[in-house]
């Protein structure tokens, strides 16, 4: 084996040095962008773009996995009252008027600060009923 530098193409060298000093917030938005508009998600929460470290305190925010996890409604698909039913039934005392208001105006967050597995079951729940939900 050789002990060598690895020699990388200059546009990536580019792009991977400017990844490598960005802050943790333009980390965050260069992901949403990637997930949203390409599709691709970042692998343990982020950790690949974040691997190098920061400037300042946010290497140890970024080493830390996400707990707390947003359900939002994107559409309500084919089945509006079916997808209201489930907001009814997982949003306490949410009245039906206000309920049919949260699945109209989508997108729309259903329930914030849960945990994954919480979150995976509502998703789970809303996709029964024709919803198309992201957790976030």
């Amino acid at each position: 084996m050789s002990d060598a530098p690895r020699e990388f193409p200059k546009e990536i060298a580019e792009l991977g040095d400017k990844i490598a000093v960005m802050t943790l917030k333009d980390a965050k938005t260069l992901s949403d962008y990637l997930e949203e508009v390409h599709g691709i998600k970042a692998a343990a929460g982020g950790a690949v773009m974040m691997a190098a470290p920061a400037a300042t305190g946010e290497a140890a925010a970024a080493a830390e996995e996400k707990t707390e996890f947003d359900v939002v409604l994107e559409s309500f698909g084919e089945k509006k009252l079916d997808v209201i039913k489930v907001v009814r039934a997982v949003v306490a005392g949410i009245s039906l008027g206000d309920a049919k208001k949260l699945v109209e105006e989508a997108p729309s967050k259903i329930k914030t600060g849960i945990s994954k597995e919480d979150a995976q079951k509502l998703k789970e729940e809303f996709e029964k009923a024709g919803a198309k939900i992201v957790i976030k």
